[in-house]
């Protein structure tokens, strides 16, 4: 298990409906414990970016919510723990200019969001596990 050592835990879009949803590909013990330590401290923060992307997913249909998607993200957000990370034009600026980083405007406002305030990245996406590990980001590959 990496030592948590960042001030946030940043959730990936996919990794924030995966926590929500009590998804599978969350349950190892591991994963939930590494939350529940950022959320005792009210550090878990999900990027503004992640709505936008969550809302054009369910848009075309490739995720389908419980519930009306407005509700879905506002009871998620009003979880204990978990905060909106807002995009502030540090970072906004920084995910234009970053070297080597992902081709996704969204995952490139993440690995800035990540850098601008100091947080781990908890994600799957195995292009932003790449770029973590090759520019001194604190990451937490969930495969």
């Amino acid at each position: 298990m990496p030592k948590v050592n960042s001030k946030y835990l940043l959730l990936d879009t996919h990794v924030w409906v995966w926590l929500i949803n009590a998804d599978n590909r969350l349950n190892r013990r591991q994963y939930l414990k590494i939350i529940e330590q950022y959320s005792a401290q009210d550090a878990v923060r999900v990027s503004a970016i992640s709505v936008w992307e969550l809302g054009m997913l369910v848009a075309k249909e490739r995720l389908i919510l419980s519930k009306n998607i407005h509700q879905w993200v506002q009871e998620s957000l009003n979880t204990k723990g978990i905060s909106l990370e807002p995009l502030s034009i540090d970072i906004l600026l920084e995910s234009a200019s970053m070297e080597g980083a992902h081709g996704d405007p969204a995952d490139r406002m993440i690995l800035a969001t990540a850098r601008d305030i100091n947080a781990m990245i908890m994600t799957a996406d195995k292009k932003i596990i790449t770029y973590c590990r090759h520019h001194n980001l604190n990451v937490l590959p969930t495969r």
